[in-house]
């Protein structure tokens, strides 16, 4: 029997697909940009068939590429050179709800939005927040190790998750599903698998922290002369909510008038423009006059509005959420997905636009994202349509140039989309080679017939 027999027998009736049709939409991620083919779709339900189907990869030899809400942007949920393909999205499932420690455990296919709801369901309250929730699942958001716009109050996903179940590359499973907030019996293995994008395991159920639901919650956009400004303002926020404040967006005006032109139902909500602004959110519990200290911390803005509904903080949110839609309807951009220690992103953004416009001169920079922790999305969008071919073909260089920017501020090329094949080949011009080869060891140890999403996040030895 064939390894693609063997495989179709032990996922059983419909736990495969060898359908063009039902295939395709897993192939290509969200901009178009990475593409693949795949003989073979599985779609375990359980951990047990997914222990069962990697048993065979291993023994075989087969590549497999895990998958879970194809909402990544770095090419690591793609299989590039006709791996078998391994959805999670069956792995559906609410496991349990305590709320006394607090925290819920969730199979790797439930959506964030899933998550979100069944906290919501117990009066709790879980705190990763992205755009793509929605479809992006709870396997995905840890295997990404994905930040999103709570980091500044709650940290990356490696910081909500207490617990794992991994399937490991020969189907053994590694059950780390602990709900201890102490746990100091050595080695945190669970942490090797967080942002691991998939090369040492397959995580199949998390552990996931939970907190108290907010009584109270104000969202404001405000207007600000600059990123100096913007970082001026959140430091006098976060004195004077003290500590309350939960995410605080920054973005330039033309990523504004790029939603208000291609986003209906957006407006601008201020009176008069400015060059740029801010999204600013807090959340309090009971006792707590929130209003008051928002407005407070707001009065060094040049102009501000705060919602006075959920249908305005909606609102003021759709103007952050939708600007990469914005950029993808307007043409082509290149994009960068970065940190820089925050007191430095005002300089870094003056030196990376400067030199970025002296290599694409006409060029539109898009910089928004997460001031509060220092990632930004440092975006460039085409000068005008017609352009794209050619402004596309800057793509290497300009990353290049801004990644080299990144490691001379003290930042990082990858905030929190991850490495995926996008910028595998770049991690050994900016991580140390010790570095790198302990990734690769661990990568050996875990996974030492290379089946488990080869190609990506660890470069390759190269040959002289």
């Amino acid at each position: 029997m064939s390894t693609i027999e063997r495989l179709k027998t032990a996922a059983g009736s419909g736990g495969f697909s060898e359908d063009i049709g039902e295939i395709a939409p897993h192939l290509t991620e969200w901009r178009g940009k990475y593409s693949g083919c795949s003989p073979l779709l599985l779609k375990p339900a359980t951990t047990r068939e997914v222990s069962a189907l990697l048993a065979i990869c291993h023994e075989t030899g087969t590549p497999v590429v895990p998958q879970g809400g194809n909402t990544g942007l770095v090419g690591g949920q793609i299989p590039f050179h006709g791996e078998v393909l391994l959805s999670t999205k069956r792995l559906n499932k609410i496991r349990a709800v305590d709320s006394h420690t607090p925290a819920l455990v969730a199979e790797a296919g439930v959506t964030l939005a899933g998550v979100q709801q069944a906290a919501m369901g117990a009066g709790l309250f879980f705190p990763l927040s992205l755009a793509s929730e929605g479809s992006c699942t709870i396997g995905g958001n840890v295997s990404t190790n994905a930040g999103g716009t709570h980091v500044i109050r709650y940290g990356m996903t490696r910081a909500l998750v207490m617990g794992l179940e991994v399937v490991l590359a020969d189907g053994r499973v590694l059950d780390l599903l602990r709900l201890l907030p102490k746990d100091n019996t050595g080695y945190d293995l669970k942490q090797a698998f967080i942002g691991a994008e998939g090369t040492l395991g397959i995580v199949t159920a998390a552990a996931l922290k939970l907190f108290p639901q907010p009584k109270s919650r104000a969202v404001g956009f405000a207007a600000v002369a600059s990123p100096a400004a913007a970082l001026e303002l959140l430091r006098e926020m976060q004195v004077r909510t003290g500590g309350l404040v939960s995410a605080f967006e920054l973005l330039p005006r033309v990523a504004l008038d790029l939603v208000i032109a291609h986003i209906p139902g957006t407006c601008d909500p201020l009176s008069s423009p400015s060059p740029w602004y801010v999204l600013v959110e807090a959340t309090a519990g009971e006792g707590v006059d929130l209003q008051a200290l928002f407005e407070n911390g707001l009065l060094g803005a040049n102009d501000a509005v705060i919602a006075a509904s959920e249908a305005q903080a909606a609102a003021l949110w759709a103007l952050r959420e939708n600007i990469s839609e914005a950029q993808k309807r307007e043409g082509a951009s290149i994009k960068h997905d970065i940190a820089v220690p925050v007191a430095r992103v005002p300089d870094f953004l003056a030196a990376a636009v400067s030199a970025v416009l002296k290599l694409a001169p006409g060029a539109r920079p898009v910089s928004f994202g997460h001031l509060g922790d220092g990632n930004l999305h440092f975006n460039l969008q085409s000068p005008r349509r017609g352009d794209d071919k050619r402004f596309l073909a800057l793509w290497e260089g300009m990353q290049l140039l801004v990644h080299d920017l990144v490691r001379d501020f003290g930042g990082s090329i990858s905030a929190e989309h991850g490495i995926g094949v996008m910028k595998r080949d770049a991690l050994p011009r900016y991580k140390s080679h010790e570095e790198l080869e302990v990734m690769r060891a661990l990568k050996a140890a875990l996974d030492p017939k290379n089946i488990l999403n080869p190609g990506k996040l660890v470069p390759p030895v190269l040959k002289l």
